[in-house]
């Protein structure tokens, strides 16, 4: 069973680009023509970890504050990329939905006398096919202007606004107005990212009862989660049982049940048992097989999930089903998975799979897999991509090798 029985979205914003410039090892990166699902590839060292964070980090910017997410990570003493002075910038280009105007978001953020500083910030479209990019949202440290409506263009008047303070970030602000839907749109967008960093420790936790939508983003609020489908959502927690039962061997059910102290209790039911056993006890690979569905059978799923080496803690066996749930999840989510496992690259397509190096400054490069010339002909007589990977056919991505640097040219 897959998650095709979830009714698709008819709004799905999808990330088409993202350019990312100063952000630790990622001087200057830009990944473009991004799919629905993406897989990032490399060598330890090479950069995946630090491109997910900025996922990360910019989910934390809208959901808690951008001195939260600056502060936890350093700073811009730790966070600039080396020998760097100029801010750390990003740039999204996205749809809102299929068939609507690209719209490009620009945030470059610096450290100032007092802390963070949004020093600038845009929101820009082009309706039609023809003119330039109109600027409905221009900000500076705190200060800017912003056109209203449904559909803002030059003759819209952009009314000037004074934030609180310099580190407040506009769209974060302005989005929760009426006024501004395009960017209230975003903001909505960016604070639904769910970026996982899974604990399988933590998913063993004992929370206090009470039933919770979305899975944390380190898993300890499993049983929370399972609580709430099981008195919400009775059938997607049986689809979730289904799956489970076709990839764990004998496994029958998950319990949640309330303990007297207050606390969930999370119990896995094998078959042949008539007892089940606590979750301490249940393996690894099955709490986080069941983990990753509670999230990519969200009743209402994020819009962009991050998984960071879903392999760790899972048999090979069951990373092409993984990457098959993935898949079908990305019908109403945008995925990003970094990995280093042959096995769940055997699932993807070249122009879904990116592999990350170092160049030779130390700083991440990035090239599209379906760009590697010769890799689309031995996939088209059937080659699957984790073999040619570890047959050394891409090139770059050999751990063993200058920190997999390329060894031949792409194609352009």
């Amino acid at each position: 069973m897959s998650v095709d029985s979830t009714p698709v979205r008819k709004s799905i914003p999808r990330i088409e680009s993202i350019k990312v410039e100063n952000y630790r090892a990622l001087k200057k990166i830009e990944l473009k023509d991004l799919t629905p699902l993406t897989v990032l590839l490399g060598p330890n060292g090479s950069g995946k970890s630090t491109v997910f964070d900025v996922f990360n980090f910019l989910s934390e910017c809208f959901q808690f504050g951008l001195r939260h997410a600056w502060d936890r990570r350093g700073r811009g003493r730790e966070l600039k990329s080396r020998g760097q002075t100029g801010p750390i910038s990003f740039e999204l280009k996205y749809r809102e939905r299929p068939g609507t105007p690209i719209i490009t978001y620009r945030l470059a953020i610096d450290e100032g006398g007092k802390g963070p500083e949004v020093v600038e910030e845009w929101l820009q479209w082009r309706r039609g096919s023809k003119g330039k990019p109109f600027r409905f949202l221009e900000f500076s440290r705190g200060k800017g202007r912003a056109a209203s409506g449904e559909t803002p263009d030059e003759d819209n008047q952009r009314e000037e606004v004074n934030l609180r303070s310099p580190d407040l970030i506009a769209v974060n602000t302005l989005g929760q107005l009426s006024d501004h839907p395009r960017i209230a749109a975003l903001r909505e967008f960016i604070t639904d990212w769910y970026v996982s960093y899974l604990s399988i420790d933590q998913t063993r936790n004992q929370p206090e009862a009470g039933p919770q939508e979305r899975l944390s983003k380190g898993g300890e609020n499993l049983a929370n989660v399972i609580q709430y489908l099981k008195e919400q959502h009775a059938e997607r927690l049986e689809q979730i049982f289904s799956v489970l039962r076709e990839r764990i061997p004998r496994l029958e059910r998950v319990e949640a049940e309330p303990m007297p102290d207050g606390r969930l209790l999370l119990q896995i039911k094998d078959a042949p048992f008539e007892q089940p056993v606590l979750s301490r006890y249940a393996s690894d690979g099955t709490m986080k097989m069941l983990a990753y569905l509670t999230v990519l059978y969200d009743p209402e799923p994020p819009r962009f999930i991050g998984i960071e080496e879903p392999e760790n803690f899972l048999h090979p066996r069951l990373l092409p089903e993984l990457a098959e749930e993935c898949r079908n999840a990305a019908a109403n989510s945008q995925l990003l998975i970094t990995s280093h496992s042959p096995f769940l690259l055997n699932a993807m397509r070249p122009e879904e799979v990116r592999v990350l190096y170092r160049d030779e400054q130390g700083f991440t490069q990035a090239v599209r897999v379906s760009d590697i010339r010769g890799i689309k002909a031995f996939v088209q007589e059937g080659a699957s991509l984790g073999y040619l990977w570890m047959e050394g056919h891409f090139g770059l991505g050999d751990p063993l090798v200058n920190l997999g640097a390329p060894r031949n040219k792409t194609r352009k």
